[in-house]
């Protein structure tokens, strides 16, 4: 009996200990070694993990990442039109630094956005483009957090600490959200993936 209660002790501290490491969340995936938690709570609302995945270059692992919704969606056209709080979790694998991650961003963001679309959001743009200049990079471990709150904008944070302005439109949120789910997107399995209909890691 005596056994049985130091064990049960001991998992609960283990429980514990997991859940403070992860801000109280339960931790609900893993890929490539790194975790993400099930929910995690933006702008007083609690967001469920819709999926995740590693986005490669060549042959080496950059960063595993995972969008957060309020509810779960399969369709790029569902996400960008949800209504409600988003994050946009990127775990870096690999130590880039701020021109290389600063430079990818905006390939991105322009590979998948129209002219038109473009120059609705070039301040935000502008904005998000001197926040990584002025980065010294990122290394490995760095957690990067992309957060939308509705009337708000997105406010990215580093490390749990927010860096930069808000981008105060709808339409640069999803224009962020289009590196990884536009029609050219960074990974096309990572895509996939976010979108929740992929298994394969």
């Amino acid at each position: 009996m005596t056994a049985i209660k130091k064990f049960n002790f001991k998992a609960l501290l283990a429980g514990a200990a997991l859940a403070l490491a992860f801000g109280g969340n339960a931790v609900a995936a893993e890929v490539s070694g790194v975790r993400f938690a099930d929910t995690v709570k933006v702008a007083g609302k609690d967001l469920v993990l819709n999926g995740l995945g590693v986005r490669t270059k060549v042959i080496f692992k950059v960063y595993a990442t995972g969008i957060y919704l309020t509810e779960k969606k399969t369709s790029v056209e569902e996400i960008l039109k949800l209504d409600g709080p988003r994050r946009v979790q990127i775990v870096m694998m690999r130590d880039v630094t701020s021109e290389e991650f600063g430079n990818a961003f905006m390939a991105g963001i322009s590979n998948n956005s129209t002219t038109a679309e473009k120059s609705k959001i070039i301040t935000q743009i502008s904005q998000f483009g001197e926040m990584f200049a002025l980065l010294e990079g990122l290394k490995k471990g760095d957690v990067l957090d992309l957060d939308y709150t509705p009337g708000v904008g997105m406010q990215c944070h580093l490390n749990g600490k927010k860096i930069g302005q808000v981008a105060s439109s709808l339409e640069f949120t999803n224009a962020v959200m289009k590196i990884w789910l536009g029609e050219k997107p960074a990974d096309a399995s990572l895509k996939a993936k976010l979108l929740g209909v992929s298994t394969k890691k």
